[in-house]
């Protein structure tokens, strides 16, 4: 796939934030096209609930949400301390960087040697962080965490742009919306997964596509799998 161009993805983006868009799939659009722009290996986003908790919303892969929920169970990592620390945090490798141990050692294990987390801003207020996942060591240069920032901004204006006067409330509903659509697709994938004996990533991928060609939300579709009302075939 041809590297979409800066200017393409910004109007790709303003053009989802529309009065009733489909916040999850936003969210996973952003994280792919955050590694197709910024030389990176994956990108998982992680945002605050109605209780202020810190959640695994979006991954551009699956061994991606999987380290990022380990994250938050250790509550040890980049996107943890981002959260916290209201400021970017770059490691430009891992193994040698004596941070995180426990986090360390299982992004090593899924291949991980760089990391770098943005933080979602509203105002003074931090609602989530971008994590962004090298595989070989190095900085990003300024230029890609400029743009990565953006992005992460992208991300937080996407989620609160029904009512800006109502900013706080629409953060709470929309994203525990999305965390509770994310219990159905995750429903959803496995039983795709398991039907199809195919993994969770070629689940998802289905998912995500029969959704898209089919004009429907990917929440609603999940929704009707785990239902029984609709199958999708090989």
């Amino acid at each position: 796939m041809a590297q979409p161009l800066l200017s393409d993805v910004f109007i790709e983006m303003a053009d989802t934030l529309v009065d009733d868009f489909d916040v999850l799939e936003f969210l996973h659009t952003l994280t792919e096209r955050c590694v197709q722009l910024l030389g990176v290996t994956a990108a998982g986003l992680m945002v605050t609930d109605g209780a202020g908790k810190l959640r695994v919303v979006a991954a551009s892969s699956e061994r991606t949400r999987l380290l990022e929920l380990f994250e938050l169970q250790t509550d040890e990592g980049p996107c943890v301390e981002c959260f916290h620390t209201a400021a970017a945090v770059s490691v430009d490798n891992l193994p040698t960087a004596g941070r995180w141990p426990r986090f360390t050692a299982a992004a090593s294990e899924v291949g991980f040697a760089a990391v770098h987390a943005l933080p979602m801003r509203l105002r003074s207020d931090v609602v989530g962080a971008l994590n962004l996942f090298g595989t070989e060591p190095g900085a990003l240069d300024r230029e890609n965490l400029r743009i990565g920032q953006a992005l992460a901004d992208i991300a937080t204006v996407g989620l609160l742009q029904q009512r800006a006067i109502r900013a706080r409330d629409v953060l709470t509903e929309q994203l525990q919306a999305a965390l509770n659509s994310r219990v159905l697709i995750e429903q959803a994938k496995g039983l795709l997964a398991e039907r199809l004996q195919i993994d969770v990533e070629q689940a998802f991928t289905i998912l995500r596509s029969t959704a898209r060609n089919r004009n429907q939300r990917l929440s609603d579709l999940a929704q009707a799998l785990v239902d029984g009302t609709e199958r999708i075939q090989a």
